[in-house]
């Protein structure tokens, strides 16, 4: 009988009336998409979002929805206005670039709308094979444990909340933190992201002790020993050291195989945020400097950075397994496992991080590693330290520009140094120079601040970047300062 209803009499959905027209609809939007991507060397870096768009966007929720058409023709219209990081000359940030086969896993992954909490179906299989390949990728034992997470942010917390429980006992879950009983390590150059990991795991950011760096930006190891004696001195308990792999601000590698020895010594959790550099153990450029990550307890790392799985997508692994169950792991009645039917399937993944609800992520990094392949990605990463050491041999051989930090993998950071400029002059003609380039739409390279100087920072994780590209780069800035900006 119910096949036989009209659209008329048929019980109310939010279903297309005509599917006919809602293929078309889509086909249209696929169109819209790919035309965006193929076009995505062509123009401008970023494109600022039109006033009107503003206000368009600042409009009240239409009771009754404004319909299909308005709403495809916003959507279309948006398209233009991201932050620029598909653009080959995107250098400001450490974001990847995407690809356009990322689009097909995401079309399955919207159609399937998996909640990958658990439960035993198609989807979690997807994620426990990525898994799999992660720890093959960065030599973990097969019995360590990952999950598929929004970014190293997230990853972060739950690698330092598995290391805050089995320090203080798993207890804690229930008991809560005393102030003051845990302290750890990094360096001065870490992401804040860990440091705002100790804020929400109840340690307190005071308790993580940032150790000063060498002249190559790397963790001074002797400060990370004095620093451990002088906590245990005081009475406090160290229990855990983050080691960085690729320092966002110049991308610097700690050493990571002298860190493990530390930690092992003095039985310290070994933390890595690699959340862009990590994968460069697939590039024939890095592996050996990245070798430390295999003796690693934890790490953090994003898909989304420098393999270029659309966003978001990222990824912890942790060589403890029960550590990591032990610290999420708390099932409620209705969620009881089983051994056959929906409830099989176990550990689930919400036995391993916060999140219940859970998207279908895992489809896109399965689908981008299956169809292109670590090494290819990795080639591609290589690449791009080839295109940034490059930049630094132009600027090291130009008067006019001053590089200001080494290039550690596929960052540099310089600045222009014309003739007759006093320090703060400089400072603020760099400035300048970064918000041209980006307003042009040119280039968008962002600032930071080394040695006390402000420094153009170039990053380049685009699989569409060229070599051709840093010489337009530096042609521009060239032309800016000629110019007086």
């Amino acid at each position: 009988m119910g096949a036989d209803k009209t659209p008329e009499t048929a019980a109310p959905s939010l279903d297309p009336v005509d599917w006919d027209g809602f293929r078309a609809r889509a086909h249209a939007m696929l169109d819209a998409a790919v035309d965006k991507m193929q076009g995505a060397r062509d123009g401008r870096v970023w494109t600022p979002v039109p006033d009107a768009m503003k206000a368009a966007l600042r409009a009240d929720l239409p009771p009754r929805g404004r319909g299909p058409d308005a709403t495809d023709a916003q959507i279309t219209a948006l398209l233009p206005h991201g932050v620029g990081n598909t653009h080959p000359r995107f250098f400001g940030w450490v974001h990847g670039a995407g690809t356009p086969s990322n689009m097909i896993a995401d079309i399955a992954a919207a159609a399937m709308n998996a909640n990958l909490g658990g439960r035993d179906h198609g989807a979690m299989y997807i994620e426990k094979q990525v898994v799999d390949w992660v720890r093959d990728i960065f030599g973990f034992p097969p019995d360590s444990s990952g999950l598929v997470v929004s970014g190293t942010s997230i990853a972060t917390i739950i690698a330092l909340k598995s290391a805050r429980d089995r320090a203080l006992g798993f207890d804690v879950r229930k008991t809560g933190v005393q102030a003051g009983q845990l302290v750890g390590y990094t360096s001065d150059q870490s992401h804040s992201c860990v440091a705002r990991a100790f804020d929400m795991l109840g340690l307190g950011s005071d308790a993580l002790r940032r150790i000063p760096v060498s002249d190559a930006f790397e963790m001074d190891l002797d400060a990370l020993r004095s620093a451990i004696a002088a906590d245990r001195a005081a009475g406090l308990h160290p229990f855990a050291v983050v080691g960085t792999a690729g320092a966002v601000n110049v991308g610097a590698i700690d050493d990571l195989d002298a860190i493990a020895d530390i930690a092992a010594a003095e039985k310290l959790w070994f933390h890595i945020d690699g959340a862009f550099g990590a994968l460069g153990v697939l590039s024939d450029r890095l592996r050996d400097r990245l070798s430390g990550i295999k003796r690693a307890d934890s790490l953090a790392f994003d898909f989304h950075k420098w393999a270029h799985v659309n966003y978001d997508a990222g990824f912890v692994l942790i060589r403890d397994e029960d550590a990591h169950r032990r610290a999420f792991s708390d099932r409620p009645d209705y969620l009881l496992p089983a051994t056959e039917g929906l409830a099989a399937g176990n550990p689930w993944p919400v036995d391993y991080g916060p999140e219940l609800s859970r998207g279908f992520r895992a489809l896109k990094i399965w689908a981008h590693l299956n169809e292109h392949g670590p090494d290819r990605i990795g080639a591609l990463i290589t690449q791009n330290c080839d295109q940034a050491a490059h930049l630094g041999r132009i600027v090291d051989g130009d008067p006019g520009f001053e590089r200001l930090a080494p290039v550690a993998m596929n960052i540099c950071c310089f600045r222009a140094v014309p003739a007759g400029l006093d320090a703060a002059e400089l400072d603020a003609l760099n400035d300048r120079i970064v918000v041209a380039l980006q307003v042009s739409g040119i280039a968008a390279p962002s600032t930071t601040r080394l040695a006390g100087k402000t420094a153009i920072r170039v990053s380049i994780t685009n699989h569409r970047t060229a070599f051709a590209d840093m010489d337009l780069l530096l042609d521009a800035i060239r032309d800016l300062v000629a110019k007086g900006v």
